[in-house]
């Protein structure tokens, strides 16, 4: 999808305040693959999921017994709900609650559904209630609420598998997360997760736009995470790191404004230097924490911008190898 398509379509979710980008059951399934362990006897909460067209509940549902479940619940925003049932009650968000009994249900039908006394909103305190009595929070949050989402999971203590635009790294609060070990960005990435379901009233912009053979209308941004707290083995896998600092030193080139190193791409990375290096932000979907040490985002010692003859590459995470052997310094 060209840039401007792409921004312009995000825009529209972010001026919405509801969240109308529904993910894909493949995209789901890509990367709960490599959690399943966590989900033994937990209650998952999607609480940003009409589960009547959630894939995150028909996910859940369909592998309740395999995952060993305990409960699911998942709850609606009122803006969510497009006549479904016509009654004057679509005005209220709903939840329903779904424990593996009940016929094996993929898609609960209106005598299944609860009614809020409110809109569902998932700050309200009748979905906080149902956040308390939770475990995990599975979902795709409003974009533009993507922060108020993350502080109310860390408010709560609940672990979290959710998706956001990949800028959500250079938030303050979610890079102070990242940087503390205690959030970090799942598997997939970017054009790992293949694009979301829109309804009728979104154009389908850019070249990746279709319809799939369900009808499905899937706009594909190329520029989303996931973020999580649940921690997988991939996540401990070192980055190979191939180059070496000294002899090339022209290819890595000092800060202006900081005592480090500016790096252009992950795998890119010296095997041989000690000291700091400015790295890109999709580091982080590579980053392993006994690796490298995170240090600081994007600014210098004076507060500017991390600068490299007067220019500024596009954001930089400071980090140092945590790792390098001695020997590979070559006394230098």
């Amino acid at each position: 999808m060209a840039r401007n398509a792409t921004n312009e379509l995000l825009q529209k979710a972010k001026k919405s305040k509801s969240d109308e980008f529904y993910t894909q059951l493949s995209d789901i399934e890509s990367e709960l693959q490599y959690y399943k362990s966590h989900f033994v006897n937990k209650v998952v909460y999607c609480n940003c999921d009409d589960p009547q067209i959630s894939n995150f509940f028909k996910y859940f549902a369909l592998n309740f017994k395999e995952l060993g479940l305990k409960k699911l619940i998942a709850s609606c925003y009122r803006e969510q709900v497009r006549d479904l049932f016509n009654t004057k009650e679509d005005e209220k968000g709903f939840f329903y609650k779904y424990s593996g009994t009940e016929d094996e249900k993929t898609i609960p039908s209106s005598n299944d559904i609860v009614y809020f006394n409110g809109d569902g909103d998932f700050r309200s305190p009748e979905s906080i209630e149902l956040l308390k009595q939770s475990d995990i929070v599975v979902t795709n949050p409003p974009f533009s609420l993507f922060r108020e989402h993350v502080a109310q999971l860390v408010k709560h203590k609940k672990k979290f598998l959710i998706i956001g635009n990949i800028n959500a790294i250079t938030y303050k609060e979610i890079f102070k997360l990242i940087k503390e070990n205690k959030a970090w960005l799942g598997i997939n990435l970017g054009r790992g997760i293949s694009g979301f379901i829109v309804p009728e009233h979104y154009e389908l912009y850019g070249t990746e736009a279709r319809i799939d053979e369900n009808g499905n209308r899937i706009v594909s941004p190329n520029n989303c995470l996931w973020l999580t707290n649940l921690d997988t083995s991939k996540r401990h896998e070192d980055i190979e790191l191939t180059k070496k600092y000294f002899g090339n030193e022209t290819e890595y080139p000092k800060f202006d404004n900081y005592d480090g190193i500016n790096v252009n791409k992950t795998q890119d990375i010296p095997l041989d230097y000690k000291g700091f290096m400015g790295v890109p932000i999709t580091f982080l979907h590579k980053f392993n924490p006994d690796q490298f040490e995170i240090i600081k985002f994007r600014k210098g010692n004076d507060d500017k911008d991390l600068s490299v003859n007067g220019k500024c590459p596009y954001f930089r995470i400071l980090v140092k190898n945590k790792r390098l052997q001695p020997e590979l310094i070559e006394n230098r």
